[in-house]
């Protein structure tokens, strides 16, 4: 086993599937609305495996797993999101006693709404503790990594995540979502680059993201689903 399968590591295939391997756990999780606000519940749990390939362009009849349907769909699957990294790309919008990166990458988690209002409103009264506390929270909830919680010292505030990938569902929106890949795990490119890594981001595998390899919520207007809702 080499070091990299060790620490686990995505690789993006041209125009194919994503290949993981490191046995790098697989799970389901299903986006449950809770008040305002919503929930991770827990769905299936898929054995562990050294290696596995998961579907990039929606089309397979085993989802989250490649079947081939890209070669026989002639899937396109240029990537042709920004290289930048996430400190260069983010807004900043600052509060009293927090700030918030945003980098407008959104998979449609809706981990932003809160009991409180949305992440950016709690931001304007983060010099309030549960407003604070709520807002991080919001935060380290998305899973496309598009917020993040800065204290005012310039620190970011992350939650600690091991290396693993999860398969979204959403029920409340009748469609299914990309894949969690959380725990900063390696994503190197068709063309050999490694990605900047971060904590958590969203991959798309609707096949249809204008920012691939990124999840950029398409898989809701055009009502992808992989088999399971």
């Amino acid at each position: 086993m080499s070091k990299d399968q060790k620490a686990g590591k995505i690789k993006i295939i041209k125009n194919g599937p994503y290949w993981v391997t490191g046995n790098v756990p697989l799970s389901e999780k299903i986006i449950t609305p809770k008040g305002k606000g919503y929930e991770f519940k827990e769905g299936r749990r898929f054995p562990p495996s050294e290696e596995y390939y998961l579907c990039r362009c929606g089309k397979s009849k085993n989802a989250p797993f490649c079947d081939g349907s890209h070669t026989r769909t002639n899937f396109a699957g240029t990537e042709t999101a920004s290289r930048a990294k996430y400190q260069d790309r983010a807004e900043v919008f600052t509060g009293p006693g927090l700030d918030l990166l945003d980098d407008n990458r959104c998979a449609f988690g809706r981990f932003c709404h809160t009991e409180k209002g949305i992440v950016w409103k709690l931001i304007e009264n983060s010099d309030q503790d549960e407003y604070r506390e709520m807002a991080i929270k919001a935060a380290n909830e998305c899973f496309a990594g598009r917020l993040t919680a800065v204290d005012k010292a310039g620190k970011a505030i992350e939650p600690k995540y091991e290396p693993a990938i999860e398969v979204l569902q959403d029920p409340e929106e009748g469609v299914s979502g990309g894949l969690f890949v959380k725990g900063c795990i390696p994503l190197e490119s068709a063309d050999g680059e490694v990605y900047e890594v971060r904590n958590r981001v969203a991959l798309c595998r609707c096949g249809r993201s204008r920012n691939k390899p990124f999840c950029d919520a398409t898989h809701v207007p055009i009502g992808f689903s992989d088999g399971e809702l």
